[in-house]
């Protein structure tokens, strides 16, 4: 939610703050507000889909700052759109606005839309951290309010919302919050960080002793995320609203509105009042509306502390969902196991395709792995009844061939609102029946039933790719299947140049992981190959402003992987992880693929930039062997010559014995600092 010119109107006056020294505490975080300002405020790629691994260490930092303090955070994030559908009209303008904000930073315009796949990165550290957290079912912010007056601890977000809320402990801006700057001594128990929270008693009394209850209704009546009421604009040409200071410019509307009702004693006494400037026939439909949308604004009835101590207490669900989906499924979501994505689908039958920046006259990057989400939502709405159709491997892809409706009997649909040029368009997704070959899934409630192997093969038979990944680490597994996946289907069609890039960029991403991980650090006498090879590739993003304009047909094919990939992901969700869920936190890095790419394009050779690396070198052959062993012969056939096509037959004849050299990069963090937390307040 959020308070129409709330945030910058408390801004504008400290009185409404008391200063904080805050260590050795709990603190409940608002973690898709974290997400995006730490993503946002971090300076980061915006234009060439995402710095991932910057991301990553952004992360890392910001906790490790926690840690040092000893403050314990506690991250809940927000589930599906409410059943209700309540916000689905601010829901609709948001993703708009997030096509032309797209579009305009694809033209060298400012503007902020996160990449596609940071919510997945942000998770990912946190279970790497072992920070815990919890995924609501729906909105979070009534449910974080309550855990944070449960265990009287500061929440931490930039959510005007939260200064309406009777918080205990107060609400911590995150941009007031200076974790950057840690200050203190040497010990490490007399660190903190400085932050400034907001006290609703200083606000209220700031508007003569205003009473905290009437602060909903101000809400209601100002305007937030929900509310669009016609009424209300009427009502503020009949009511009479002062600012009683000269300077409140642009906030005049909210300071007016505070003094008025600074004038009633209980909510009810200012909604009678607004009542007499209404029509005989509008008083009771308004007054069901206004305290209708007041009930926003108190506790619920989701007891998450309990959940934290215990997480085999599953906290109240919402009955919708809770008639839907099988027991496993409401546990994974709260986990974070699921994706919001997928709850709405099952309840629903709609979701919202995250815009990219992308080239805007083409079809949206989400087309490509569209496929992957008919079947997602075929397994989703197994429960209703599908006839036993079997769909073969030599089965069309949509857009290709249509499924006709003879073969599936009752049709089901999922409405997807997707991109189409520069507008937001609502289309009518058919959903794929879930029986393939030999594999049948009957029963969403016995999925998990089903045998690794075959879920494996179901997984592989959607994406309709048999490639060979014996030699692989089980960790790029899922990368390459999804990375034959999007050469089939991407349009424009997947060069060499790209193919080689997006490989680069994993290797990058591999070898940090094989530099730093624990036990090894800098200047190991083993990977000093493998340290020098990684600030070659890396020292390429430094070179980010020799790039130019953005090649919107480039960013639209690697757009479509990220596409892919995170379908893959979902699916493999769905599907109970028959496969290892792919490290995404450093496999791509947006202005290191360009980079390489554009490395590439001017005649430089993949030898070149791994040469002095056995391991990077065996890893980037095995990696592009697996990969075109599946296309047909000469579909990378790029004309006359370049040191790394001509090598491309020679690459694919590489033995991929694992006797020595790359066997594997394991994943690697010693900052496991979160890994037991308390669940009793802390000292």
């Amino acid at each position: 939610m959020g308070i129409h010119g709330l945030m910058s109107y408390i801004g504008e006056n400290h009185n409404f703050f008391n200063n904080l020294k805050l260590q050795n505490t709990r603190i409940v975080i608002d973690g898709n507000n974290l997400f995006h300002r730490l993503y946002f405020d971090s300076g980061l790629d915006l234009k060439y889909g995402g710095e991932y691994d910057s991301f990553t260490d952004t992360i890392y930092k910001f906790f490790e700052a926690l840690s040092l303090c000893n403050i314990s955070p506690y991250v809940v994030f927000d589930g599906g759109c409410d059943c209700s559908d309540k916000k689905f009209e601010t829901i609709k303008q948001r993703a708009k606005d997030k096509i032309l904000k797209a579009h305009t930073i694809s033209r060298g315009g400012r503007g902020t839309v996160l990449p596609l796949l940071a919510p997945e990165v942000f998770k990912q550290v946190l279970m790497q951290l072992q920070v815990p957290f919890v995924q609501c079912h729906s909105e979070a912010d009534r449910d974080i309010v309550t855990l944070a007056n449960q265990w009287n601890c500061p929440v931490l977000t930039l959510d005007s919302d939260f200064c309406i809320f009777d918080l205990k402990a107060g609400y911590c801006p995150l941009n007031y919050f200076k974790w950057k700057n840690i200050t203190g001594l040497k010990d490490h128990s007399d660190f903190y960080i400085s932050a400034q929270c907001f006290s609703i008693e200083n606000f209220c009394n700031h508007f003569n002793h205003l009473n905290k209850a009437l602060l909903p209704l101000f809400a209601v009546l100002n305007g937030n995320d929900y509310i669009n009421l016609p009424f209300l604009e009427n009502l503020f040409t009949r009511v009479r609203f002062h600012a009683r200071t000269s300077s409140a410019g642009r906030n005049t509307r909210i300071q007016g509105l505070l003094n008025w009702l600074a004038e009633f004693s209980e909510p009810k006494d200012a909604i009678e009042n607004i009542l007499k400037h209404l029509k005989q026939s509008e008083l009771e439909k308004v007054r069901a509306v206004l305290y209708y949308h007041m009930d926003e604004y108190i506790q619920s009835e989701v007891d998450l502390a309990m959940y934290f101590q215990n997480k085999e207490i599953r906290p109240h669900v919402p009955t919708v969902l809770a008639n839907k989906a099988p027991e496993w499924i409401l546990v994974a979501l709260l986990k974070g196991e699921l994706a919001p994505f997928l709850s709405d689908c099952l309840t629903l039958r709609r979701t919202f395709l995250h815009a990219q920046v992308e080239n805007n006259r083409r079809s949206s990057s989400h087309r490509c792995s569209l496929y992957i989400r008919q079947v997602i939502y075929g397994l989703l709405i197994s429960e209703e009844t599908f006839p036993d159709a079997t769909l073969g491997l030599s089965a069309k892809l949509p857009g290709k061939a249509s499924l006709s409706t003879e073969e599936f009997g009752k049709v089901h649909y999922v409405q997807e609102y997707d991109r189409h040029e520069q507008t937001l368009r609502k289309n009518n997704i058919q959903a794929v029946g879930k029986s393939f070959n030999s594999v049948k899934i009957h029963s969403l409630q016995r999925l998990p039933e089903i045998s690794i192997l075959d879920r494996t093969h179901f997984f592989l038979e959607t994406l309709k790719v048999n490639a060979d990944v014996h030699a692989l680490p089980v960790n790029l597994h899922l990368t390459v299947y999804i990375t034959c996946y999007w050469i089939a289907q991407a349009e424009p069609k997947v060069t060499l140049h790209h193919l080689q890039a997006l490989l680069l960029c994993i290797v990058t991403g591999e070898l940090h992981k094989l530099i730093y991980k624990p036990g090894l650090g800098n200047g190991n006498s083993t990977e000093n190959g493998s340290e020098m090879v990684y600030e070659r590739l890396s020292q390429l993003r430094q070179k980010e402003q020799q790039m130019g304009n953005l090649n919107v047909d480039v960013a639209h094919v690697f757009c479509q992987w990220q596409s892919c990939l995170l379908m893959g992901i979902y699916l493999n969700q769905l599907l109970c992880c028959p496969l290892p869920t792919p490290d995404i936190t450093r496999l791509y890095s947006g202005t290191l693929i360009h980079r390489f790419y554009q490395e590439l394009k001017s005649m430089a050779s993949t030898d070149n930039l791994l040469e002095g690396s056995l391991a990077a070198d065996e890893m980037y052959s095995q990696l592009l062997h697996a990969v075109t062993a599946t296309v047909p012969t000469g579909f990378f056939s790029m004309g006359k010559k370049s040191k790394s096509r001509g090598k491309l037959k020679k690459k694919q004849t590489i033995v991929t014995s694992t006797d020595k050299g790359y066997q594997g990069l394991p994943l690697g963090n010693d900052a496991n600092r979160f890994a037991a937390l308390p669940n009793e307040n802390c000292a």
